[in-house]
């Protein structure tokens, strides 16, 4: 017999996937094959953290907005940005590649995972220059930009999960979270890479006197502000992710350099309340999605994801 949540929730399912895959079709997952070969668990397998975190819709799309953000505050970074991607004309599809990777890396057979890094190793080799200050970057360089674009993406995937997931994490988990994602950037080259989550407030910690909001910071963060998702009410869903995810999911520290304001922060608890309310809509409208797919890979019932073993 269906549960309530199951009766309340069912007229919306529908609608709600539409939007989604609107938004980020299936497409952009170009060739990868999620179905096959059986058993492959890929680079984490279905017992581990990430399967977990990377599978609540709601929660990785606020982090990922909440992950952009962060990154606007390293000038090396951001200038990397500036200078080799289109973000100004396509900023939905930086953020579908993005998407794509993550989950390709996340649920893919090994051999697709790993050519995946490869091919993001590939294009990083040629991601050189200057910042505004005239220091150099280098998108590979593994003691720095990689680690800083690592580890704000996987402290805001674990921060939305944390938010919005309504599935309580045991005291490990977070640890094991990290221990397992560095794997993808020690695999694109990243060195040191925090392995849990006392080493990932050390690395904040350190790494703070080099970040600032700049003027690149303001011009990339005001196109996304007003940036619009292909679903219907843009304006509205855009708006509740950024509030529920930048302003609800950043630490203090990263707020203060960001200059949010009082009531952009009274917003945020508003927009973080309504992204928690609504999340079992998406997740029950998006049960056949590629993590599903990836546990029926491995003969495992795609609700296990929902508890911790």
């Amino acid at each position: 017999m269906p549960s309530p949540l199951d009766l309340l929730t069912r007229p919306a399912r529908e609608p709600i996937r539409r939007w989604v895959l609107q938004a980020f079709p299936r497409a952009d997952t170009g060739s990868l094959d999620y179905d096959h070969p059986h058993g492959d668990p890929g680079l984490f397998g279905p017992h581990g953290a990430t399967w977990r975190v990377h599978a609540d819709f709601p929660g990785m799309l606020a982090g990922g907005l909440a992950a952009l953000t962060l990154q606007t505050l390293h000038p090396r970074a951001l200038a990397g940005v500036w200078d080799h991607s289109n973000f100004r004309g396509d900023l939905i599809g930086r953020l579908r590649r993005t998407t794509a990777f993550v989950g390709g890396t996340t649920y893919a057979p090994r051999a697709q995972a790993e050519a995946l890094i490869e091919h993001v190793r590939q294009i990083h080799g040629h991601i050189t220059g200057h910042d505004e200050d005239g220091r150099p970057y280098a998108a590979d360089d593994p003691a720095d930009l990689l680690t800083w674009v690592h580890v704000s993406e996987a402290y805001c995937f674990l921060q939305g999960y944390r938010r919005y997931g309504h599935i309580a994490m045991p005291a490990d988990a977070a640890d094991r979270y990290y221990d397992e994602v560095r794997r993808i950037a020690e695999a694109l080259g990243a060195r040191e890479v925090p392995a849990c989550e006392r080493e990932v407030a050390d690395y904040f910690r350190r790494i703070q006197p080099e970040l600032a909001f700049t003027e690149r910071s303001r011009v990339v963060l005001g196109l996304l502000a007003q940036v619009r998702l292909p679903v219907p009410a843009a304006g509205l869903s855009r708006d509740l992710f950024l509030f529920a995810g930048p302003h609800a999911l950043l630490p203090d520290w990263a707020l203060a350099l960001l200059g949010h304001t009082p009531w952009q922060r009274r917003q945020a608890r508003l927009a973080a309340h309504a992204l928690w309310s609504v999340a079992p809509v998406f997740r029950a409208a998006l049960q056949d999605g590629i993590a599903s797919r990836a546990c029926r890979r491995m003969d495992v019932a795609p609700k296990q994801l929902q508890h911790w073993g």
